[in-house]
């Protein structure tokens, strides 16, 4: 029954029944499927039936199921993009009741975008890009404008706004000549004038500072001599062709001069620390010059790409405090891509070959028997690839070059059919990333192309294959990556860990995770500023754990008003308690800036301090509360004493009663402590390390594999903690500093009458961690 539900909504049967395997989806798929059909009939169509199985297997908290089906049902939502966004609402969202009208808003609900809007934009746009488009005609990128277009009508439909680019470019610059069509002609090398020298300015949190030349003094070796755009051909290493100063004069035309780089992530995962330098180097590289940078998907391989790492993507780049100057995808160039791999053929620099992946793996493969195939049979057999006459792994597009690794002839295409989430099913032939990443540079004018050390080895290919194709060729600079102890950043390892149950997710507060990270507390200005301190070097930088701590301390200690807490408490009695009902005590938000204002919290009889913060004897040193040692209640002014104990009948101490004194009239106590008093109750998740050694991946260091070294301590949950009424109206993600206890954030898991924290970090760096 539920195999005919599932193929009803348009799964295939091998999709269907690979979601009957999973219990959990199956169940609320089953759910969805028969709320919509009550509602629009037994007969759904396609576009309905991926919506419910998108909201079923991307819903984090299934209480919103039926709340989502219900405006699937309706028509009010119509595309994944407006899916997208009710999933992040409702997630970002988890204290009930939803407020419907804000939902609506953040969706897109009866949004309608006219054709003239469309028209509007789009003739906005190309008026912005006119010179442009005049001097590059149908060599522009044409990816850039529905990019922009789609930015302003976010709600408008894409084949919508593609095919009011198409008409207007069209009425711009009229139907396609032969000069379009032919590849650029060659000129007479010539030299450009130097450029004006300019200044570097320093990049520090993202923002350009006073100083000259910081960044670049950061960096050490080869990577000091970063070029000015359009001087491409002095870097060690750059080819120069005959047509490389026409490019090259042609591309200073295109940009103005303007730096441009660009961030090119796959989405087939979740960010994590090493890619925030990546994203600071970029972005930041690019500001300090007055310039531009892209965020562009590489989005080659739809088996292992899904919407909500697009999203996420984005979100921690934004999150990190950077807005991109296009949103772009690889995909946006598959048309150009598979043009130049024709073309690519036609110069007899690349022929289809049927050796299996195992047969061209390691570094000394044997040479294709289809090397020197002829040119004519290779357009034939790769006209079939894209027909999907091969099955996948009988045929490849191999370019002919050895790279700087002895990698020989790099495969360009493959066969994989799969529908990709931006073409659908155009496509059963993809790039890779060794084809598309320096095309797709070259197509945006990009100037510096920033990479980790491990791409060194593609370098020699990327300024062949730019060569070869006579286009633009910009320049590839390596930098050392950025790894941490204690954890894991691997893709595989993260899945892993998730399906054994060590984590949760991509975003548990253990990991290391960009997610994880704002999901645990820590500020976006703490991440940059780490990633500040550790520098842009050649060299592979690992680093300890506390020190990322230590710049989250600092940025907290300046955002994150107090707040008190109590982890573990003891009730106390105050049996002289000054007034008839609670009184109002006044606590700084900053005590040490006491003009960025106060909040009141409630003092009432019964107040709850840490059961750590009284001992029924006093040890030598010990100089918080103990009968015959009385401690201060901070910011009450009032001195307790001990004068009864109470014990259940196991003798565990259950409740205090006290007396109270002003303390300007008791002698000074040797401490004052935190406290609650009408509090709210609330659950505390403290976190540790996740692995007990340093590099959970090394074989010497774990024989037993990273899964055998998981620390059983890593999380402790505190059910039953109290916190003060101040905090009643937080967020998910806003910050506190807990007195005495460490900086906490409110995790989104928190619901009405019952909120959640995660400790950051400690007020004090651990000194067994150091």
């Amino acid at each position: 029954e539920a195999l005919g539900l599932f193929t009803g909504i348009g799964l295939s049967e091998a999709k269907a029944r690979e979601t009957l395997r999973n219990g959990a989806l199956s169940a609320l798929l089953r759910r969805a499927v028969l709320q919509a059909r009550s509602a629009l009939g037994p007969a759904l169509d396609k576009a309905t039936g991926t919506l419910l199985y998108n909201t079923a297997a991307r819903l984090k908290e299934p209480k919103h199921l039926g709340f989502l089906v219900g405006y699937i049902a309706r028509r009010e939502i119509l595309t994944d993009l407006q899916l997208s966004a009710a999933l992040e609402y409702v997630r970002s969202h988890p204290l009930e009741p939803l407020d419907v009208a804000d939902f609506e808003r953040a969706c897109g609900v009866g949004i309608c975008i006219t054709p003239e809007q469309i028209e509007e934009a789009v003739e906005a746009v190309i008026s912005k890009h006119r010179a442009e488009l005049l001097a590059e005609r149908y060599h522009f990128n044409m990816g850039l404008l529905m990019g922009e277009a789609r930015s302003q009508l976010r709600w408008a439909d894409g084949k919508t706004i593609k095919n009011e680019v198409d008409l207007q470019v069209l009425h711009l610059l009229g139907p396609k000549t032969e000069a379009d069509l032919e590849k650029k002609p060659k000129v007479a090398k010539a030299r450009l004038a130097p450029a004006e020298k300019q200044k570097v300015a320093v990049v520090e949190n993202g923002d350009v500072g006073t100083e000259t030349q910081s960044l670049l003094e950061q960096l050490r070796g080869e990577a000091l001599k970063f070029h000015k755009p359009g001087e491409n051909y002095k870097t060690e290493g750059y080819v120069v062709t005959p047509n490389t100063m026409a490019l090259l004069k042609q591309h200073l035309a295109i940009t103005g001069g303007q730096v441009r780089t660009r961030f090119p992530p796959e989405p087939n995962g979740i960010l994590h620390i090493g890619h925030a330098k990546a994203i600071n180097f970029n972005f930041g590289y690019a500001k300090a010059n007055g310039g531009v940078c892209f965020l562009r998907y590489d989005d080659t391989n739809p088996e292992k790409e899904e919407e909500k790492y697009f999203t996420a993507i984005r979100e921690m780049v934004e999150w990190l405090g950077y807005q991109p100057y296009a949103v772009t995808h690889a995909s946006d160039y598959f048309d150009q891509l598979y043009a130049w791999a024709l073309e690519l053929i036609r110069r007899g620099q690349a022929y289809v070959c049927h050796q299996k992946v195992e047969e061209i793996k390691g570094h000394n493969p044997p040479p294709s028997p289809w090397r020197d195939r002829p040119v004519e049979e290779s357009l034939l057999l790769f006209e079939d690839m894209r027909k999907g006459k091969f099955g996948e792994g009988e045929a490849t597009l191999r370019m002919k070059l050895v790279m700087e690794d002895g990698k020989m002839d790099p495969v360009a295409y493959r066969v994989k059919f799969t529908p990709h989430h931006r073409t659908g099913d155009k496509w059963c032939i993809y790039p890779t990333y060794d084809y598309t990443h320096c095309l797709c540079d070259s197509i945006e004018h990009i100037t510096h192309s920033l990479c980790t050390k491990e791409f060194q080895a593609r370098r020699s290919s990327y300024f062949w294959l730019c060569n070869a194709l006579d286009v633009y060729c910009p320049v590839q600079w390596e930098y050392g990556r950025l790894n941490l102890l204690y954890t894991v950043v691997s893709k595989r390892k993260i899945i892993r860990l998730v399906e054994t149950g060590a984590v949760r997710d991509w975003d548990d507060p253990r990991l290391f995770t960009l997610t994880a990270l704002r999901r645990r507390g820590f500020p976006p200005e703490a991440i940059n500023n780490f990633c500040a301190r550790v520098g842009v070097t050649v060299a592979q930088a690992t680093m300890e754990p506390h020190l990322l701590e230590a710049c989250a301390r600092e940025v907290l200690n300046e955002q994150a008003p107090r707040a008190m807490a109590v982890l573990e408490p003891l009730k106390v009695t105050i049996t002289n308690f000054p007034a008839p009902k609670a009184l109002e005590v006044l606590v700084p938000n900053f005590p040490a800036d006491e003009s960025r204002g106060f909040h009141k919290v409630p003092f009432h009889q019964t107040v709850y301090i840490e059961e750590t913060d009284f001992r029924a004897e006093a040890d030598k040193g010990y100089k918080r509360l103990a009968p015959g040692q009385p401690v201060g209640l901070r910011h009450t002014g009032y001195v307790i004493a001990v004068q009864n104990v109470i014990k259940d009948v196991s003798g565990h101490v259950i409740e205090l009663e006290v007396t109270c004194t002003k303390s300007d009239v008791a002698e000074k106590p040797k401490a004052f402590i935190h406290w609650v008093s009408v509090p709210l109750a609330c659950e505390v998740r403290l976190y540790e390390r996740l692995f007990l050694h340093k590099n959970p991946e090394d074989p010497s260091e774990v024989p037993g594999g990273f899964l055998s070294d998981l620390n059983p301590d890593s999380l402790r949950v505190v059910h039953n903690a109290l916190v003060d009424s101040s905090v009643h109206s937080a967020r998910p993600f806003d910050k506190f500093q807990f007195e005495r206890l460490g900086y906490f954030s409110v995790d989104p898991d928190s619901e009405e009458g019952k909120m959640v924290f995660n400790r950051t970090v400690t007020l004090k760096e651990d000194p067994g961690k150091a």
